[in-house]
This record gives C-alpha cells, structure tokens and sequence, in this order.
C-alpha cells in the first residue's frame, strides 16, 4: 500500500512557500504565565489548553461559527470566573508567547520570486492582529485563516483554496507546520512540507527544497 503522506518528489520548481503561524512564527517562549494562570484559577494546565484550545467552543470558533468573543465566554463560563478574571486571564495566558520577527523577516527575503502565505487554524481576530498590531501583512501574498473560510487544517480543502489563491500546483508549494497531522495533510494533496522544530532547522529544510528547484529551473 502506498503511504499517502509519503513525501513527494521534488519535481520541478518550487513556486510558494506557505507558513503556519503559531509554533511557527508565533510561539509560546515562556510557559511560566500560563502555570501560573492554571495554578490561580485552580485547574490543570492540560484542562486550561483543552477550553482554550480544543473545546467544542474551540472548534467552531476555529472554523468561524462563533466569533472570539463568545469562544471566550464559553471558556469563562466553564471556568466560573468573573469578567474581570476572564480579562486578566487572556492576557495572562498570552504573556509568553512572542512573534519571531527574524522569520518574518525570512519570508519577505523570498519574495517577489516566491510567494508566500499564512495558513492558519485561528478564530476571526488574528486579521486585525497581523494587519494592524503586528504589521506583518505585507510579508504574505495571501493569508488564509480557517475562521475566515470555514475549513481548517489538516482538511484537504482548506490547502487547495491556498494553493488556488496563490495560483500554484501542490508540488510546486512547501508548506511549513509543527503539526504532523497538518504535515500528512498537506502531503496527502501532494504539496511538500517541513515539521517546524526550530528556526534554524525550519530554514535549512525549507533551503534544500528551493535550491533544489532552482537546479530543476537551471537546467
């Protein structure tokens, strides 16, 4: 049987490359605040990500069938505190997490002879966090953020609407995630990908692909 997330060839030449943001560009550096949130509310830290993170509220919000906001009233809800707590806890369970501006910075080197793009499973505020508090919207040909377009990774559909916008085939794309079961699907539909690990290793990975197809090109 063939195994349908097996990588595929690198056939000819590598058109866009498409991130993932949180793991990848935004990540969590400092696990501390969200202990120590878990420990002031009095759950586990397993039980605080699953409200926030893996929820039925989670879910629908992830695929724009509820907006952020009452996501979070479902998570205080679940939690029994006040609207007070709710705000201090968002902010709270946020405070270690950090942009890498250096990937950023990375992606907009591709450019203009790659396109880029962010992929992302997020609720319907991360458009106005890009565009207006981080200001990285013009490192990206396209951003695609499931809550906008009601599908999510690792859903097939939700790659092929990239790979439209973008207007490459699968193989001509890599795509980067932390997640494996993202990683299988973007394979399954025949695009390239890389496990986000660390930056370093995300760029080495991610230079032996484009290399690679600009030897195809040379040829």
């Amino acid at each position: 049987m063939t195994d349908i997330a097996a990588e595929p060839p690198v056939s000819g030449t590598i058109k866009a490359v498409i991130f993932d943001l949180g793991g990848v560009i935004l990540r969590t550096v400092n696990p501390e605040p969200r202990q120590q949130l878990a420990a002031r509310l009095g759950v586990s830290l397993h039980d605080l990500y699953h409200q926030i993170f893996s929820s039925e509220s989670a879910h629908l919000a992830t695929l724009g069938k509820i907006g952020t906001a009452e996501h979070w009233k479902q998570v205080q809800f679940h939690l029994n505190i006040s609207n007070e707590e709710l705000t201090r806890a968002i902010q709270q369970f946020w405070d270690g997490d950090r942009l890498d501006f250096s990937m950023v910075a990375y992606l907009r080197s591709l450019r203009p002879r790659y396109k880029t793009a962010l992929l992302s499973n997020a609720w319907d505020n991360l458009r106005g966090l890009i565009e207006n508090e981080w200001k990285i919207a013009s490192a990206f040909d396209e951003v695609i953020i499931s809550a906008e377009v009601g599908l999510a990774k690792p859903d097939h559909r939700i790659f092929q609407l990239a790979l439209n916008r973008l207007g490459v085939d699968a193989g001509e794309a890599v795509f980067v995630d932390d997640f494996s079961e993202n990683i299988d699907g973007a394979r399954w539909l025949g695009l390239h990908a890389v496990q986000f690990s660390s930056p370093d290793q995300t760029i080495a990975e991610l230079g032996r692909y484009l290399n690679q197809g600009r030897k195809t090109e040379d040829r």
